[in-house]
């Protein structure tokens, strides 16, 4: 019984990191639709291919960025402070226009009919090579008149930091006034970063926040279907007055914010309207439109948008836009892996290493835990002192198996022991494991973070299987701490289930493995000491309740 219990915690727990979603769907709201031929035409005005740039490089103590002369575009961003996930030699590149990897941000003015005013005209730059040796730099961009209608886009890139500054200086030199808005778009393929596993696999794709319907992620497959369809039934807030939108990925964001912390909104002329949606050329973008005050003739005016592309730091998203540090994915445990972070990062200032917060926190979650885990580890060893017994009573019945549940039932009974004890406490505890998982595995605060030795980064898998093989075997100590199943198939079981799982941990982030090894001793420490004092009861003749 105890082996079944250990072998449905387990399975429950993989089957929660594996798809909770597809265990609980999300009710489906009937969201407002407009009318597929009208959206979708509107956006084909918008959508401009992409085309081979003309670059202009930018270089900042934290990125390199690559803008498109041509459309303004910007088409790559390195960042500079952080390793490729699938070769530590290389920097991690978020932002790419090639044909394996396509993922830009695009900002254009639209007309009052959302044709792109300078679709046909490009920009021009005096300067292709910039370096920021200061606080501030300023890109400016400019594109010839049209329809009386001068325009600059300016970036601003800042030191120490990864929020881009987009803006339109618009002036306006006809006789009319011009009624203009602005577009914003975070466009990308739908290619799976390096490092996604089964194992260790994370959303990608686009994201929405508004305060009116919180945090949303739109699959890619559900962009799919409406593309296919004809119709615009993905499930996402189509108009804000605040908050952002763009695309997510393990550790790394892109998003456009309409409200910066503790600053005006974009969308103070009117609703800013969003739209996510698989473009023509099969590309992802997550878009918003934001309208603008009419330009009066001989009049100017500029709108200003925000862009932050780079790691989904905590403390320093959480103070970019309002709600931002939802973008860390946490999946349906937020409730349970934001604390639990929001209290490792709170160890690490106190202690200055992740590994050894993590070593810290897992004593303090083991500690809460313990009213549970004692329950349930008395309840096996009591169900391990009467082993000897429960395997006479099978020798005694044989196959009669009426028989054996009966005796096997009254030696509960007398023994005081519920089969069922240690059920309940493990699934409790399922929740805070779920939520510790993703806790570490989300955090890009782990990213090269060393911890000693040869763990040089505890987002990385031990290069030399040390911590695995160290979980394997705390996994074996406690197997001979659990009541040893009657059933020889389910005995041995027991013993290739450590194996098992050391395979499957030789993949994952030795962040995480310390956490199961520190884990697992404290529970072997906990289950010895229950073991030894329920024995000692019993040979002095108590009846162990």
């Amino acid at each position: 019984m105890d082996f079944k219990r250990l072998t449905i915690f387990f399975a429950l727990a993989l089957a929660i990191l594996m798809g909770w979603e597809q265990l609980f769907p999300s009710p489906k709201p009937n969201p407002a639709q407009q009318p597929a031929v009208q959206q979708q035409a509107a956006a084909a005005k918008t959508e401009a291919a992409l085309t081979p740039a003309s670059p202009i490089t930018v270089t900042t103590d934290t990125v390199k960025a690559v803008i498109d002369e041509k459309s303004g575009d910007l088409r790559q961003l390195t960042l500079l402070k952080y390793e490729a996930t699938g070769d530590a030699a290389k920097q991690f590149v978020l932002f790419n226009d090639s044909k394996d990897y396509t993922y830009v941000a695009q900002s254009e003015l639209l007309d009052a009919q959302g044709n792109n005013i300078l679709k046909d005209i490009a920009f021009t730059a005096p300067q292709k090579q910039h370096t920021l040796n200061g606080d501030m730099l300023e890109v400016r961009l400019s594109a010839a008149a049209a329809n009386g209608l001068q325009v600059d886009k300016v970036y601003t890139f800042h030191k120490d930091s990864y929020v881009i500054d987009v803006r339109f200086d618009v002036a306006n030199n006809s006789s009319a006034a011009a009624n203009l808005s602005a577009a914003y778009s975070v466009v990308r393929d739908k290619s799976e970063p390096e490092g996604q596993a089964y194992f260790t696999h994370s959303y990608v794709g686009p994201v929405v926040y508004t305060p009116e319907n919180k945090f949303q992620k739109v699959s890619f497959s559900d962009l799919d279907d409406d593309a296919k369809s004809g119709k615009n039934e993905a499930e996402y807030g189509r108009t804000a007055k605040t908050g952002w939108l763009g695309m997510i990925e393990h550790h790394f964001m892109a998003t456009w914010i309409l409200q910066p912390k503790d600053g005006q909104t974009v969308c103070s002329q009117g609703d800013c309207r969003i739209d996510l949606k698989r473009r023509n050329d099969n590309l992802y973008s997550a878009s918003v439109s934001v309208p603008m005050a009419p330009v009066a003739a001989g009049g100017k005016t500029s709108i200003d948008m925000k862009l932050y592309a780079g790691p989904q730091t905590t403390r320093v998203i959480a103070n970019v836009a309002d709600n931002l540090q939802l973008a860390k994915d946490y999946g349906k445990v937020h409730w349970f892996a934001s604390p639990l972070f929001w209290l490792l990062n709170v160890l690490h200032g106190f202690i200055g290493n992740w590994g050894w917060a993590i070593i810290a926190l897992t004593i303090i979650v083991k500690a809460v835990l313990y009213p549970l885990t004692n329950a349930s580890y008395r309840s096996m060893a009591k169900m391990r002192a009467v082993a000897p017994k429960l395997q006479a009573i099978k020798e005694k019945y044989g196959e009669d198996r009426m028989a054996q549940q009966q005796a096997m039932m009254q030696l509960y009974k007398d023994e005081k022991i519920n089969p069922l004890g240690g059920c309940l406490p493990m699934l409790l505890q399922i929740p805070v494991f779920i939520g510790l998982y993703w806790a570490l595995f989300a955090s890009v605060e782990l990213r090269q973070a060393p911890w000693l030795g040869w763990i040089t980064d505890l987002s990385r898998a031990d290069p030399y299987y040390i911590l695995p093989l160290i979980m394997a075997a705390t996994m074996f100590v406690q197997t001979y701490l659990n009541p040893p199943p009657t059933d020889p198939v389910q005995a041995k079981m027991m013993k290739i289930m450590p194996l098992i799982f050391s395979v499957m941990f030789f993949f994952f982030p030795s962040g995480l493995v310390l956490y199961w090894i520190v884990n697992n001793l404290l529970t072997i420490a906990q289950q010895w000491y229950i073991n030894k004092s329920i024995e000692k009861q019993r040979s002095q003749g108590e009846v162990v309740s």
